[in-house]
């Protein structure tokens, strides 16, 4: 192992213990029954216990998942056409324009995307809370999947589809049976990826919600500025756990998507 290698993995182990050090410091006081993130007394599960019982905060996990599941499959079916409506376009500067267009949303701060939604959405008379909330996760979504698809979608060879007409395929059966499926795996990764925001986020969501409805992001938030509670350990750490098996449910959807590719392209 040359010298550049091994300060490489010094620094790469250096960023993860940085990254995700207060993460397991929080997890770990979610389980102890002294009440404070000071002292380690004894473990507990008193804290989740809490979460549970709390039909408030149950409600406020299921309107996040409902937000999540219909923001994600919303905007994987716009984003797998857009995806194909990109790929198809027959001018590079157009295709390149409509690209540019589609990162904007995923470049620009959070910050900025949820500002401008909160005034596109008082002045089309929008009032905040379900709708706009949903609104806006898919709205910063699309951009997501359009990305995980487009890649696959260029993977794709043209004679798939040129033998698809030969063989008297129509314009449906060439979406439905030879594109659709080819590009699976992208449509599966951009769909998590798409969930996994829509859980996580929080600066969009903290301006568009309102009228007494919030997601699991918003509450906690407002829960830890009421002072140190380890309720808000147990959830945030359920909300991380949740977040990594999306997160490990895309890798090995990826993962089987290329391998797979690998096996086709190695087919004669």
């Amino acid at each position: 192992m040359s010298k550049g290698t091994r300060w490489g993995k010094v620094y790469l182990a250096c960023v993860f213990v940085i990254l995700y050090a207060p993460i397991f410091y929080l997890m770990f006081y979610s389980f102890n029954s002294g009440g404070t993130m000071y002292e380690f007394e004894g473990f507990t599960l008193d804290y989740y216990g809490e979460v549970f019982q709390d039909t408030r905060l149950l409600i406020i996990v299921l309107n996040t998942l409902v937000i999540a599941l219909l923001s994600a499959l919303i905007s994987t079916i716009i984003g797998v056409f857009g995806a194909v409506a990109i790929m198809y376009v027959r001018r590079q500067s157009t295709q390149n324009a409509f690209l540019a267009l589609n990162n904007v949303l995923i470049v620009s701060p959070d910050v900025i995307i949820g500002a401008s939604f909160l005034i596109l959405f008082t002045i089309v008379g929008i009032k905040l809370g379900f709708i706009s909330v949903l609104l806006s996760h898919i709205a910063f979504s699309i951009p997501i999947v359009v990305i995980m698809v487009l890649p696959k979608l260029q993977e794709m060879s043209t004679t798939l589809i040129d033998a698809a007409r030969d063989l008297g395929a129509s314009n449906r059966d060439i979406m439905t049976k030879v594109i659709l499926p080819y590009i699976s795996p992208g449509i599966f990764a951009g769909f998590f990826l798409a969930l996994t925001y829509s859980l996580d986020d929080f600066a969009v969501t903290f301006f568009v919600t309102g009228n007494g409805f919030t997601t699991l992001s918003v509450e906690i938030y407002s829960l830890a500025r009421q002072g140190i509670s380890l309720t808000i350990n147990a959830l945030s750490t359920l909300l991380f756990l949740i977040t990594l098996a999306l997160v490990l449910g895309y890798y090995f959807i990826s993962k089987r998507g290329n391998t797979g590719s690998v096996k086709g392209a190695g087919r004669p």
